[in-house]
């Protein structure tokens, strides 16, 4: 008997470990309830409930080809070995079969996890599954993990053209077993349920996220390049929680845009070749947290950075939080991301510039909330768009780089479309006003609205100031978005 362990990989169709076991016998599936370790992690409860949702579609789909899906309690993941050392035992399971998973936390079960089996005289199978390349496959020429997207791109392209990855069959039905799959639970204790507007939003299922990725490279992926930066026009491609909890896979995802691209990465449209760029990132993300695990560990990237004279200010952090900052822009794009469990991605360099530049509060603060409270909450992509926005990572925006909220808003939300509807407060000020309320005078603000907590040039310089100070500096220069 083979069990296929799941995790962030949520589906029946292009499962690699899943397609594994299954071709080597009957298979049984199983999930572990964490709640402790998702504590830990800062897993917001919409991504939770995601989850749940998520399984209890799999779990309909695995029992039409006889795989019951197995429930079991792991609080937190150094329980995981007795856990699924039990279940073997009852089950007289000859392999397990996993996807791989990464991160300093999931190396750690993972190999705690198959030694515990091996001793045993059980097999513990890994495959390559929610990447395109083997962590550790993409190097440099001194055989170093890359720090610049460009780079890594350019090497990704190249193997992509030579090999490109191959989509992996579903199971077949199996002769029945005589174990039943276990109910999925529709809540966990401590993780409250998000409302029926957030879950209208994000449906569970991979026949959802096909019909998004369908649709998206339909029509939508050609117009990619030119409207993914404005945040009233549906230009991305909503797929990112279901990539983020396995529900599509990055191959999937591929083959999609390169089928509407005839088959080219770097020419056609160019909607489609900035699109496969995003996927890249995204790849780019997991490899960095592999070969450089310090970010994983609520370190900076870039070592110089941690001595930053980052600012103790609760209630400028609070107002962040709540989106109350004074700044439409800011305060709208908040909104979007406590009521959907999403924020778009421009918005999220823009909201993490003004936490980390503006008000000169350490990233880490930004990460975290970003991660109590995103349903695509994923640890590699949010680390790196955090540290890039901070200047303290990777391939980082330059510390002179700065984005001015106000110009931003006006560039990609002109008639004011995206504020008005987070801010109905400001629906009946002009698209000129709605930019920059405080603009119109008065001691407190327009219609309820604050004024802004923080002023823009004045602490631009003093986040200027901060990171000239640092140690070893980066090269200087000016600039302002």
């Amino acid at each position: 008997m083979q069990l296929i362990w799941l995790r962030s990989d949520l589906r029946l169709h292009d499962n690699t470990a899943l397609s594994a076991a299954a071709a080597r016998g009957p298979s049984v599936a199983v999930y572990l309830l964490s709640p402790e370790q998702w504590r830990e992690h800062d897993d917001a409860p919409c991504k939770v409930d995601f989850w749940l949702r998520n399984l209890s579609e799999l779990s309909h789909a695995l029992n039409e080809l006889n795989i019951p899906l197995l429930i079991r309690q792991a609080a937190r993941w150094d329980d995981a070995p007795n856990v699924l050392l039990e279940l073997c035992q009852q089950l007289a399971i000859d392999a397990v079969h996993v996807n791989e998973e990464y991160g300093i936390h999931e190396t750690r079960r993972d190999l705690a996890v198959a030694d515990a089996l091996k001793s045993r005289g059980i097999e513990f199978h890994s495959y390559l599954d929610q990447l395109l390349f083997k962590p550790g496959s993409v190097l440099t020429r001194t055989g170093t993990y890359f720090q610049v997207f460009s780079q890594f791109r350019k090497v990704c392209h190249e193997r992509l053209h030579h090999a490109l990855p191959s989509l992996v069959h579903a199971p077949r039905v199996q002769a029945s077993l005589s174990i039943k799959p276990d109910k999925i639970p529709a809540d966990i204790e401590g993780f409250d349920s998000p409302g029926d507007s957030l879950r209208a939003l994000w449906p569970a299922g991979e026949c959802e996220a096909r019909r998004r990725l369908d649709t998206f490279t339909d029509a939508r992926i050609h117009y990619y390049e030119s409207e993914r930066d404005f945040p009233a026009k549906p230009g991305t491609s909503q797929l990112s929680a279901y990539l983020a909890a396995g529900v599509i896979s990055p191959r999937q995802c591929l083959h999609a845009a390169l089928q509407s691209n005839q088959g080219e990465f770097e020419s056609g449209n160019v909607g489609a070749v900035t699109w496969i760029n995003e996927l890249l990132w995204r790849e780019f993300y997991k490899h960095i947290l592999v070969g450089y695990p310090r970010v994983s560990r609520h370190r900076a990237f870039r070592p110089e950075t941690e001595a930053l004279a980052w600012r103790h200010a609760p209630e400028e952090l609070l107002a962040w939080q709540q989106a109350r900052t004074g700044l439409p822009i800011i305060d709208a794009a908040m909104r979007q991301l406590l009521e959907t469990g999403w924020m778009h991605n421009r918005l999220r360099m823009v909201v993490a510039m003004f936490l980390t530049k503006n008000l000169l509060i350490d990233w880490r603060e930004g990460e975290r909330f970003f991660m109590r409270h995103l349903i695509d909450g994923d640890l590699a992509a949010n680390n790196g768009g955090w540290q890039w926005s901070s200047s303290t990572g990777t391939d980082s925006a330059p510390y002179f780089r700065i984005f001015n909220p106000l110009s931003q808003s006006v560039k990609f939300d002109a008639e004011g479309v995206f504020i008005k509807h987070w801010l109905p407060e400001l629906a009946g000020l002009s698209k000129k006003e709605v930019h920059d309320p405080a603009n119109l005078g008065g001691l407190f603000g327009v219609a309820g609205y604050p004024l802004p907590i923080v002023n823009l040039s004045e602490s631009r310089a003093r986040a200027l100031a901060a990171f000239k100070n640092l140690p070893s500096r980066q090269n200087a220069g000016a600039g302002d978005e």
